[in-house]
């Protein structure tokens, strides 16, 4: 599982310290089902993915979809547990502590930059 600091293109400041990469199927299903919380500054990142689920969760997050050169194409805000969210556009999706995306003033548009941690 790789790890990377998410940034925003152009933009001082930091959108994620740590955002971890779902690979394998089990990691893809899994997701941040069963976790108590999303620690503030950490996120999941999914590749290949246009739909996410909330079954079994027990908080909201905000949830980014990108296209292939990681511009965000939707953001969906503080996504309640026991919902579903899609976007037929993207490529991946980036779930985050709900208000983070807002917090950080991400924008349709945006460019995210992923730098692998060592």
């Amino acid at each position: 599982m790789s790890t990377y600091r998410v940034t925003i293109a152009g933009r001082e400041g930091v959108l994620l310290e740590r955002a971890r990469t779902a690979l394998t199927g089990w990691e893809r299903f899994r997701g941040l089902m069963l976790r108590k919380e999303l620690p503030a500054g950490e996120g999941l990142l999914i590749p290949e993915c246009r739909s996410i689920h909330m079954c079994f969760m027990r908080f909201p997050i905000d949830v980014v979809y990108l296209d292939g050169e990681n511009r965000v194409v939707k953001i969906v805000h503080a996504l309640k547990p026991w919902r579903l969210s899609v976007c037929l556009k993207a490529r991946s999706v980036l779930e985050t502590p709900a208000g983070r995306a807002e917090e950080a003033g991400l924008e349709l548009g945006d460019r995210l930059v992923l730098k692998a941690e060592a």
